[in-house]
């Protein structure tokens, strides 16, 4: 699309959503996937498509919902074949804790007894 006054192959800047953007991203994730030619496709240069990855891996390309992020389980108790009972109150080992690591942010540990309400402040705070 061509303004007038403008010279020949230049292009309206158009404005992508957040959603748009996010999308475009996780098609670059793909296995496989050409950075470049998902840009094209999408009409996208490829340096803004490389801006909008560095900017999802930092937690930044978010519309203020909850985003959902990848999570990576370490290590395991239960065998892999074997559905471990869910263990009532009684049950619960008298240690453990969580690990939750933001990619270059942030390295959050919780541990059993933290509030919960305090949890959900600073990972509020955290992730935005």
């Amino acid at each position: 699309m061509l303004q007038s006054g403008m010279g020949e192959g230049r292009r309206v800047r158009r404005w992508r959503s957040i959603s748009e953007k996010c999308q475009i991203v996780q098609l670059t994730m793909e296995p496989g996937a050409s950075v470049s030619e998902v840009a094209r496709a999408h009409g996208v240069n490829a340096n803004q498509v490389f801006k909008w990855r560095r900017a999802w891996e930092r937690g930044e390309l978010t519309d203020g919902y909850a985003a959902l992020l990848p999570v990576t389980v370490s290590s395991s108790a239960e065998s892999e074949n074997k559905t471990p009972a869910l263990p009532t109150h009684e049950q619960l080992p008298g240690g453990g804790s969580i690990h939750i690591e933001l990619s270059g942010r942030a390295l959050i540990s919780v541990e059993r007894g933290a509030d919960p309400d305090m949890v959900r402040c600073i990972l509020g705070s955290v992730c935005r």
